[in-house]
């Protein structure tokens, strides 16, 4: 691919994802939540693991434990029981008693819309704190998980696209100045989206995808 200059790399990222709201008309977060709560304690869940497994025993974690003091005074035993299955159960355990403790002592039980008070949070980190403020709160954020890191790599939509081990903020930073705010959430979940059912980690299906024909990586 010839050099491409800024301001034609954010025409065609634009170009992109035009193409991408298409595809993906109505993207929303693949985790279950009813309140902010919710939402926190199940993409601390999240890591290392898929949401749809987190979704299968999130429903009985919040009927056990509503609120963040009930969470912060639960036996450690009885949550390890519960999130058993998604792996790493006893320092998620930790993180979740921690960050419910946290809630309870220093906001009043109530989850912040600030990303400093978030990642304040024990477990809480920027990716974590984006996907809150983004899907429970309606404030602007940019979540960037592993599926954001290598859709934006092989559209080449940032510096660093040779860089094997980027870094998730200076991504976030990269891409949220080539859209406005109001766009943020919503373009995380569609890269999330395609990641997951075209821009395949080992084997991306470039044959189907509506963006091979602009994509400097698509083999087709």
């Amino acid at each position: 691919m010839a050099r491409e200059s800024k301001k034609s790399r954010i025409a065609r990222m634009h170009a992109e994802y035009d193409i991408l709201r298409t595809l993906y008309p109505e993207p929303k977060c693949a985790l279950d939540f009813s309140t902010p709560l919710q939402l926190l304690v199940a993409t601390v869940l999240s890591a290392q693991t898929t949401d749809k497994r987190v979704n299968t025993v999130t429903p009985e974690l919040f009927a056990r434990f509503p609120q963040a003091a009930d969470l912060a005074a639960a036996n450690p035993q009885d949550v390890e029981d519960i999130i058993h299955p998604l792996g790493f159960y006893r320092s998620k355990t930790k993180h979740l008693l921690g960050l419910a403790a946290a809630l309870d002592e220093r906001f009043d039980g109530e989850v912040p819309r600030a990303m400093a008070e978030l990642t304040s949070l024990p477990g809480v980190g920027r990716k974590t704190a984006n996907v809150v403020l983004g899907n429970a709160f309606h404030i602007p954020g940019f979540p960037v998980d592993t599926h954001v890191m290598r859709v934006t790599g092989r559209l080449r939509w940032r510096a660093d696209w040779r860089d094997a081990h980027p870094d998730p903020v200076a991504i976030e930073r990269e891409i949220t100045a080539c859209f406005p705010p109001e766009d943020w959430t919503d373009l995380s979940h569609r890269l999330i989206l395609h990641g997951r059912a075209v821009c395949h980690a080992r084997r991306p299906d470039c044959a189907v995808c509506p963006l091979a024909d602009t994509c400097p990586a698509a083999s087709v």
